[in-house]
């Protein structure tokens, strides 16, 4: 039986990252495309999590739909690429209902995996994990050669952020000054 769950929400997920992202390239206001973006983030980290990659799943939504799309909201809101008149892409009676069936979707399979008996082989005590992890070393041998190996990349990446900002600000004041 969870096995079946798994698949479902596995293609559940799927589809719902090529939605969004099929979305987020489709959207005329910048800010509304940035937010099916997280939403397409979320989704790939759920993925991650049901792959036991948990530490690419948080890394997924602390990085990328966390501090990136908050840098991303930044510079559109500095530079006002947005327009007032698009206060939203979903109107109408049609992104509503679209957005009610989802809804109703995810509570159905939340309340049927509720009801259901899970094998105790799925459910192991918290000190188990923790010891699995600890065994597996899982942060470690990611941290390791990033700070390490790569951490020229690694600064790089940093420094072509602050450029991006800078040169945010500075586009925002000629802007404005004009």
């Amino acid at each position: 039986m969870p096995n079946f769950f798994y698949q479902v929400n596995f293609y559940l997920f799927g589809l719902i990252a090529i939605a969004s992202a099929l979305t987020f390239v489709t959207r005329k206001s910048p800010v509304a495309a940035a937010l099916w973006l997280v939403s397409t983030m979320f989704s790939l980290a759920a993925i991650y999590i049901m792959m036991d990659a948990h530490f690419v799943g948080a890394i997924q939504v602390l990085v990328y739909a966390g501090a990136i799309m908050v840098v991303f909201l930044f510079v559109v809101m500095l530079l006002n690429l947005g327009h007032p008149d698009e206060r939203s892409d979903v109107r109408g009676k049609w992104g509503r209902i679209a957005a009610g069936l989802l809804g109703l979707a995810l509570l159905a399979q939340i309340m049927t995996m509720a009801r259901s008996q899970f094998p105790p082989s799925l459910l192991q005590s918290e000190t188990a994990a923790v010891d699995n992890l600890r065994d597996l070393n899982a942060i470690g041998s990611v941290a390791k050669p990033l700070f390490t190996e790569h951490i020229l990349a690694f600064e790089l990446t940093s420094i072509l952020l602050l450029v991006a900002i800078v040169g945010a600000v500075v586009l925002g004041k000629r802007r404005a000054h004009a």
